[in-house]
């Protein structure tokens, strides 16, 4: 009998799983009665039930077959409920997870949720926005007696900061023993502050946290930390963590580096940028896209371009936000034959080109003098946006084309998709002055005034 459990077992976990071997080794676990009389392996088959449906199942039927698997157990109260649920995250199913939740309290014997199951309830609830099924489960988990497990009262903090209920958040956090708390409690509020833009607000919990002194910041504690001071431009707590973590003697990993590398750029060092970047290792792209980015926005556009190619000769792959930085960086240097390579870099990686680098790839054209390929890349546009018209706007005034910046403003205008913003109303007006056009001026100015 023992034998056999651990053959099915042995099956579930193997690689090679599909829907039909599924359901082959459930048909197997039903004759032979290991499906009802042992409930570690009826739990293990309802998991699997989510996470091994084939990426062309129907993702009601998936549901529903596993609903049903559940159900029909004839003693579901000893199945471990987490199973069920780790499940439905395990195959995004995150929004039916309060479905089974209610079916099975609705059952003649209801089931509770434990220490276990609660944190992936709270952790749907907090994905989907359902604070009122989050706020239910709350006041089950006090009923039940939960209101000093760690693990539960975690999930309550990370579902109402994902709702955007700090206040909430906060209260459970207050309400929980110092000597209950754990680095993870500490960091689910500091991190809810942060997805809430409340960047001061998360730098006075790290405060908090080492003056209370139970415990001691982790890797992701100072990340979060980090991100809060590159917001807010906050350089000296900056410099203050990143002693932090020297004496604290975390590796320098990609996590905290690009992290460092970040908040030194978003703070104009980056000097002390370039020193995290070379002390690192084992770089990954979010390294090298940190860097570019940020030499790139603080105007160092030659190191930009010169790290970049070496990204490309290490055999990293850039994303579009990189590619975008660096075709700014050639077009502000006037570097059209760096351009026209990132350019054709882009082409060849189709996923780069996005509406964003091809409207980078506007403005460096225009400045370079190249107007008619900019407005070439311009008309082969499927969407445009007003970044788009603006970019295309300003770059026939910069070289000279005031007519045909102020027609294509005009076809802007007439199409109605798109409305212009204040930066697009500026190269207009610019066009008029360089044209010579002072009533057009006027009547553009008296537009913008009333828009």
């Amino acid at each position: 009998m023992r034998n056999f459990n651990i053959s099915i077992i042995a099956l579930l976990e193997s690689h090679h799983k599909s829907r039909r071997n599924i359901l082959q080794i459930l048909s197997s676990a039903i004759v032979s009665g290991h499906f009802s009389g042992d409930p570690f392996v009826s739990s293990k088959l309802l998991l699997h039930s989510h996470s091994d449906a084939d990426d062309d199942d129907d993702d009601e039927a998936t549901f529903a077959f596993s609903k049903a698997l559940f159900l029909s157990h004839t003693e579901p109260k000893y199945l471990r409920l987490e199973f069920h649920i780790q499940g439905l995250f395990s195959e995004l199913f995150t929004s039916r997870i309060a479905l089974s939740y209610n079916l099975m309290r609705r059952r003649d014997s209801p089931l509770f949720p434990d220490s276990y199951s609660f944190p992936f309830l709270l952790k749907a609830c907090g994905r989907c926005l359902f604070p009122q099924k989050g706020q239910e489960l709350h006041c089950l988990s006090f009923k039940l007696g939960f209101e000093l497990d760690v693990f539960v009262q975690n999930g309550l903090i990370s579902m109402y900061s994902l709702c955007g209920l700090m206040e909430e958040a906060r209260r459970v956090f207050n309400l929980l023993p110092v000597f209950v708390r754990d680095v993870v409690s500490w960091n689910s509020v500091l991190s809810g502050y942060l997805q809430c833009e409340r960047n001061e607000d998360s730098l006075k919990v790290f405060v908090e946290m080492m003056e209370d002194g139970s415990v001691w910041p982790a890797q992701v504690t100072f990340v979060g930390v980090l991100t809060a001071c590159a917001r807010i431009g906050f350089l000296d707590l900056g410099w203050k963590i990143h002693g932090l973590v020297l004496g604290s003697g975390l590796e320098l990993n990609v996590f905290l580096g690009s992290s460092l590398i970040d908040m030194y750029a978003k703070c104009g060092k980056m000097e002390d940028a370039r020193k995290v970047f070379n002390g690192i290792s084992d770089r990954n792209v979010v390294c090298w896209i940190s860097m570019i980015v940020g030499y790139a926005q603080s105007d160092s556009f030659k190191e930009a371009i010169e790290l970049f190619r070496e990204m490309q000769l290490r055999g990293v792959e850039a994303d579009a936000a990189t590619v975008g930085n660096v075709v700014l960086a050639c077009g502000n240097l006037g570097a059209l034959s760096h351009g026209r390579w990132v350019h054709s870099y882009s082409e060849r990686w189709g996923s780069l080109m996005s509406l964003s680098v091809k409207t980078s790839l506007i403005d460096m054209h225009s400045k370079c003098g190249d107007i008619e390929r900019a407005l070439q890349i311009f008309h082969e546009l499927s969407n445009i946006d007003v970044i788009s018209w603006t970019a295309v706007v300003t770059g026939l005034t910069l070289n000279g084309e005031s007519r045909r910046a102020l027609h294509l403003f005009s076809q802007m205008a007439m199409s109605r998709d798109v409305m212009p913003n204040e930066v697009t109303f500026l190269g207009v007006l610019s066009a008029c002055s360089h044209g010579g056009f002072v009533e057009l001026g006027f009547v553009y100015f008296n537009a913008m005034s009333q828009s």
